[in-house]
């Protein structure tokens, strides 16, 4: 073979090598730059609108901060201490506690009941497994004020007053009675509405994940379809779907906001406030950052610790 032909094909292959490369690290370069196109929006919005507020909102909790975001003083667990003491914040704890014992069972109980009959339907199931989610895309905002000025207002052209006054009952001011308070029952049941839909597809996945060959081994062995089937292999089955919609029920009270703010007449409102309406007070209509900013630190520790302690007794992610 000829020496010269040997080294332009060496040469030749050495290029195409080289220009493999380079194609490579175009293509490389080009998904890098897609990859980061997508992603990169969405990692600036969670460090400027979330996690840059969450560490200021720890700075601030050691500081004197009135009328400004700037700590002005450093004074260590005072802010803390002030909060733990201030007795509507622990009356604000003490709402939530109400709250959450009125819409935990509820809505555990009505997702479960509702996501039974959905699964049973052996007509448009997808048809009402939508009709009952719809709510979930509602404003909290609008329902609110929907609940606050038309179903339960307090007035006798409201729509639930218009109802019980066909029976003979007066209107009822729904929001502004203390005794019987009234006003749970506007709460309760928009909230309800709203997250209803939510659990119910988590309690529908669940049983669908249930094996039908269970069912049928049940009735050979002479099970009666309803309340055996059920409290036998339906409910145990479901522990891992119920655990998750008992946390995630009981994380949303903790964080229930707006139909309290909207319905309860704002952040002033001494009927019923929640912890998030009270630190709203404390914060914004006060302006005292630091203040606020430490019970924000405050709940947030009750709130993990919470539900690491409901998880634990739950047994969340036990193997079966």
């Amino acid at each position: 073979m000829d020496l010269s032909t040997t080294t332009s094909s060496a040469e030749e292959l050495t290029t195409a090598r080289a220009i493999s490369l380079q194609r490579k690290r175009r293509r490389s370069l080009k998904i890098t730059l897609v990859f980061w196109g997508f992603v990169g929006p969405l990692i600036l919005g969670l460090l400027v609108f979330f996690y840059i507020p969450i560490i200021w909102s720890f700075v601030l909790s050691f500081a004197d901060a009135r009328a400004t975001i700037t700590p002005t003083a450093f004074i260590g667990f005072q802010n803390y201490i002030d909060m733990l003491r201030d007795a509507e914040f622990i009356k604000s704890l003490a709402t939530f506690t109400i709250f959450t014992l009125f819409i935990v069972p509820t809505t555990f109980a009505c997702a479960l009941g509702l996501a039974l009959l959905v699964n049973s339907t052996k007509f448009a199931q997808g048809l009402f497994r939508s009709v009952f989610f719809l709510p979930t895309a509602c404003s909290y905002v609008i329902a609110s004020l929907v609940w606050k000025m038309n179903i339960f207002n307090g007035l006798f052209y409201g729509l639930i007053n218009n109802l019980i006054s066909h029976f003979g009952i007066h209107p009822i001011a729904w929001i502004q009675t203390a005794t019987p308070p009234w006003y749970w029952l506007v709460l309760v049941t928009v909230r309800l509405w709203l997250q209803l839909g939510i659990y119910m597809i988590i309690f529908i996945a669940g049983l669908q994940d249930i094996p039908r060959e269970l069912y049928e081994a049940a009735t050979v062995d002479g099970a009666k379809r309803g309340w055996q089937t059920f409290s036998r292999i339906t409910f145990p089955l479901l522990r891992n779907a119920s655990i998750s919609v008992l946390l995630l029920n009981v994380i949303a009270a903790f964080q229930a906001f707006d139909e309290f703010f909207n319905i309860m007449s704002g952040g002033n409102a001494i009927l019923a406030r929640p912890p998030l309406v009270y630190l709203f007070k404390v914060a914004l209509s006060d302006q005292n950052y630091g203040q606020g900013s430490a019970g924000a630190i405050i709940l947030t520790l009750i709130i993990v610790i919470f539900t690491l302690i409901q998880g634990r007794l739950l047994g969340f992610g036990r193997s079966e």
